[in-house]
């Protein structure tokens, strides 16, 4: 998709569709309150060409609520969709963001190839969130279907007049950067098992770290045997498909101290359950359980991008869940990297094993602050809904920092509690630790068994079980792949 960010008066800009979002500026309180829908821009001719229909009643102006008007008096666009951001006092960049997705998917399916978003305001936020959306709301994962007609937005433009120059192509340019990572992400997570392996994930990473001048190794088994991976091997060794171990480095230029950052992320590039295997409902979707895997794949390609002053490492476990005759059982016993034993209950516990050695490798290549991302535990859906992903965090100061990041991503992660009663649960009998607690509280063992390895380094846990697969088609967002984490993972490391 090709973008660019105009400055010129919206009434003057040719175009086949120009969208403008809309805000309920609500009159009165309670029974007596009114919907009183308004454009967000000072453009006169657009006011006047969208007077009719405001004042209708029928257009309220509602979270991405739209209405097309056709051949708008004193434009030269030849439609004017009006977008809506909710109530306006609670209008943001991320309403922006969903506005700017929504705009884009109602123009896919009418052959509309160009339009163009007038922001309702401008800086350098706006502008970028506007950017962020259109990349999402231009996605769609039919990439396997023979009759595809592809319906992609050819050419996208962000229309600022009056607006700070600088700030705005500063914006403009980091959300092209965000919304590429963020697609390139969801087009990992949309492949099927059949064709993206853990190799082939390897692969994928190395290409795209050669692009944009990442340094990257990919390994597999031997690598796996001489660090000593126990749990990772584990989970891969019931598989005819070999692990990947792919390691990937940003090293700014003259940056030589200070922290070193060590994403991690499970890359289980199909998950049956292995010997505890899975249901066969739904069973085809757990080709998404690489999605944490894949946020830090996108992550990086955004870091080595916008270049942030700190040193980061990010390393995806890679492996299928097989239920060969190779395959791990329950009641096996098995080594991690750090030397900690776990016994194996249940065989579908097996992202927290690759992880295991994942965080542990990480800290050896010197990462001091950690964090994950895996489709980790049904629980945390189970607790927090298809809304909030679940967040875990040994320290509260490297916590506050990703708080704050979310304010900028949009995205949405709620902070669930670690602590000794519920380390308690995953103590084991013949080893160190079990890979799974039980039924209760199944999000935080899960986070508890992490916290083993992560030790006394500062670490966040993100479960994004509930959130990396969109089940419904959204206005603003296909169904598939959400690319849940890409932009809160890539503030975090911007805050160092």
């Amino acid at each position: 998709m090709k973008t660019q960010l105009s400055f010129a008066n919206l009434a003057t800009i040719e175009t086949e569709l120009l969208a403008v979002t809309a805000a309920d500026a609500q009159t009165g309180k309670g029974p007596d309150a009114k919907p009183q829908p308004l454009v967000l821009t000072s453009d006169a001719a657009v006011k006047a060409a969208a007077a009719a229909v405001l004042a209708s009643g029928e257009y309220k102006a509602g979270a991405n609520e739209t209405v097309l008007i056709h051949a708008p008096a004193g434009l030269k666009a030849k439609r004017l969709l009006l977008v809506g951001l909710g109530k306006q006092a609670k209008a943001d960049a991320d309403k922006l963001r969903n506005a700017a997705g929504t705009a884009v998917r109602f123009a896919k399916p009418r052959g509309i190839r160009e339009l163009v978003l007038a922001l309702p305001e401008m800086d350098g936020a706006s502008a970028r969130a506007a950017v962020e959306g259109a990349f999402v709301g231009d996605f769609d994962p039919d990439t396997y279907r023979s009759d595809r007609k592809d319906q992609s937005i050819q050419s996208f433009t962000v229309a600022a007049p009056g607006a700070d120059k600088k700030a705005a192509e500063a914006g403009f340019a980091e959300g092209v950067i965000i919304g590429e990572s963020q697609n390139f992400t969801r087009e990992l997570v949309n492949e099927p098992g059949n064709k993206l392996t853990p190799t082939v994930l390897g692969e994928r990473a190395a290409a795209m770290a050669k692009e944009v001048g990442l340094g990257c190794e990919v390994h597999s088994t031997e690598k796996l045997h001489e660090l000593k991976m126990g749990a990772f091997w584990s989970v891969s060794q019931g598989s005819e498909e070999p692990p990947a171990l792919i390691v990937m480095r940003y090293e700014p230029e003259g940056v030589k101290d200070g922290p070193v950052l060590g994403l991690v992320g499970k890359g289980i590039t199909f998950d049956t359950g292995g010997i505890s295997i899975k249901p066969a409902d739904n069973m085809e979707k757990m080709k998404y359980d690489m999605a944490g895997g894949a946020a830090m794949i996108g992550a990086m390609r955004a870091i080595a991008l916008l270049k942030p002053r700190v040193r980061v490492i990010g390393i995806v476990c890679a492996a299928e869940n097989m239920p060969d005759g190779k395959a791990q059982k329950p009641g096996d016993v098995q080594t991690a990297m750090s030397g900690k034993t776990i016994e194996i209950i249940n065989t579908d516990a097996e992202g927290r094993l690759v992880l295991a050695d994942g965080l542990a490798y990480a800290k050896q290549l010197g990462a001091t602050h950690l964090i994950d991302a895996a489709t980790l535990t049904g629980a945390c859906v189970v607790a927090l809904g298809m809304v909030n992903a679940g967040g875990f965090s040994n320290d509260d100061a490297t916590w506050a920092k990703f708080d704050a990041a979310l304010a900028t991503s949009g995205e949405k992660f709620w902070r669930l509690p670690l602590g000794d009663e519920y380390m308690e649960m995953i103590k084991s009998e013949i080893g160190d630790i079990k890979n799974t607690g039980g039924r209760w509280g199944g999000a935080i063992t899960a986070a508890e068994f992490l916290h083993v390895f992560a030790e006394e380094t500062p670490w966040i846990h993100l479960d994004i079980a509930g959130v990396a697969w969109v089940e419904d088609s959204r206005p603003y967002i296909a169904k598939g792949p959400s690319g849940v984490g890409v932009r809160s993972i890539l503030e975090w490391v911007r805050s160092y």
